[in-house]
């Protein structure tokens, strides 16, 4: 390149450098920012509509699936009983009885016990204190989950057997200041004096002389604490009473028409009492 074509394309980038930054330095006018921040909330509005409809169809489609896989699940159980009794038909037996064949004893006994004690809970009617206390303690009782590996370890060393007889996880000695049989020191079976301590601590009569030894754990602890909280929360919360019986007869049909008909009321009562009252009288004009 000779010296006057680099003079000629140095002018050219010093004139384009010129323009760039003149164009830079302009400044827009208010109708055309007004222009440019519309076309800016026109683009934001638009993504805001898209993500919308986005939310919506996946929403849509997972609860059309789950929908869609519940009905498959009830149609496939429904189709397979159809089937199993169609065989049974076919082979000339009871549908029902082959049935019954799947269920062991212990099991028929189970489910049997389970539909009597619904049967008797079924009946939620008032008869006396003593019956609703009943009603309460059985209710307590479904609800009271037995800490049986400590238990087990307990009656182990009561029995003078070897951890892990009576309990499959084998966890260590429990947690009772009685017991002083320590698995990790390789002794296989409690002493006499753990025996024996742990024997009277856990079949306790009216002859023995431990008293107010047993100190429950944190989790217990919070078990009861538990307890006790919701309880005094249902007792809180329940009322025989009802929210509107004060408001004498019922008007409305809905929560939102009970509180239009007090809007009104609010302002036309003073209007309209008279002749309500009239015409439940039977004297209206």
């Amino acid at each position: 390149m000779t010296q006057e074509e680099a003079t000629a394309s140095a002018g050219v980038s010093e004139s384009e450098d010129v323009e760039t930054q003149s164009g830079e330095g302009k400044k827009l006018s208010m109708e055309e920012r007004q222009k440019k921040l519309e076309q800016l909330r026109a683009k934001m509005r638009s993504s805001a509509r898209d993500n919308r409809a986005s939310v919506v169809e996946e929403s849509t489609k997972l609860k059309t699936s789950v929908r869609d896989a519940a009905r498959l699940d009830r149609q496939r159980k429904l189709a397979e009983t159809l089937r199993s009794q169609a065989d049974a038909e076919a082979r000339g037996e009871d549908a029902e009885r082959a049935k019954n064949w799947e269920w062991t004893v212990e099991e028929n006994e189970e489910w049997e016990k389970k539909l009597a004690r619904k049967a008797r809970r079924a009946d939620f009617e008032f008869h006396d204190d003593a019956h609703a206390a009943r009603r309460k303690y059985k209710k307590d009782v479904d609800h009271l989950k037995p800490d049986l590996e400590a238990y087990n370890r307990q009656k182990e060393i009561a029995l003078g057997l070897a951890p892990g007889t009576l309990d499959k996880s084998g966890q260590g000695s429990s947690s009772s200041a009685l017991t002083t049989f320590d698995p990790s020191a390789g002794q296989l079976v409690p002493s006499e004096t753990a025996q024996q301590l742990a024997a009277e601590s856990l079949y306790r009569d009216a002859n023995s002389l431990l008293y107010a030894d047993n100190k429950p754990s944190e989790d217990a602890i919070d078990r009861v604490v538990g307890k006790l909280n919701l309880d005094a929360d249902k007792k809180r919360k329940f009322s025989r009473k009802r929210a509107n019986e004060d408001e004498g007869d019922i008007t409305y049909i809905n929560e939102r028409n009970r509180i239009f008909n007090k809007k009104i009321a609010r302002y036309y009562d003073k209007y309209t009492t008279e002749i309500r009252n009239s015409f439940e009288r039977g004297t209206a004009l």
